[in-house]
């Protein structure tokens, strides 16, 4: 199953949540391969990282190749395939998009984020011409005061889109997310007990329900 997470703006959180996710589904016995299509390397990275602090299990992760779309659909049904990608590479973006079982799509509580994921649904359209795979949308950095309404209104903005799910499941701007990533651990690694762990398992469960 390939599972795309992109968007069109940076800063949206996509390798933090791609990376979060593959050990996710690997501590549910799942087996997972990860894609970094970003310039930026960041999956890459906090994968060898983790490769040598020498934590288990490891994350399989690929840069982009020529042969992009047949790697992508040389692994079997059962095997997790991950996709990071942003709009620098937009020829592998629309080739991911082609491929893609599912498309995770995480926005950040900003109108200019809103406005990037309304430009992105309209390339996936272009790309698949008009008949896109499964798409989802969740608020990722969302506030943590309750006072503050961005993440409310753009949930409202969100379930407004044409052909996408609204993941009632957000994930919180907390510090940890961070911390976790420059060491090369999973935010759930690092602390079982903490709001965002608690939070990410939360989110992933929607996303493959099949593991909860």
């Amino acid at each position: 199953m390939i599972t795309l997470v992109a968007n069109l703006k940076g800063g949206s959180g996509k390798s933090t949540v791609v990376f979060n996710l593959g050990l996710w589904l690997q501590m549910k016995g799942q087996p997972v391969v990860a894609y970094d299509l970003d310039p930026q390397q960041t999956l890459l990275d906090v994968a060898e990282v983790r490769r040598e602090e020498g934590y288990t299990p490891p994350m399989q992760v690929y840069p982009p190749r020529e042969s992009l779309m047949d790697d992508l659909n040389y692994h079997p049904d059962k095997v997790h395939v991950l996709v990071d990608v942003g709009a620098a590479n937009l020829g592998a973006m629309k080739m991911a998009i082609c491929a893609a079982d599912q498309i995770i799509i995480p926005v950040p509580p900003s109108q200019p984020d809103v406005w990037a994921t309304q430009r992105f649904l309209d390339i996936v359209d272009d790309a698949t011409q008009g008949k896109p795979p499964k798409m989802s949308v969740f608020v990722n950095r969302a506030d943590t005061h309750c006072a503050v309404r961005e993440s409310d209104d753009t949930e409202e903005v969100i379930q407004q889109l044409p052909n996408v799910k609204l993941i009632p499941k957000r994930l919180f701007q907390r510090t940890i997310f961070r911390r976790s990533l420059s060491e090369g651990m999973s935010v759930f690694e690092m602390s079982k007990r903490s709001k965002a762990s608690t939070e990410f398992n939360e989110f992933a469960s929607f996303v493959f329900p099949e593991l909860a």
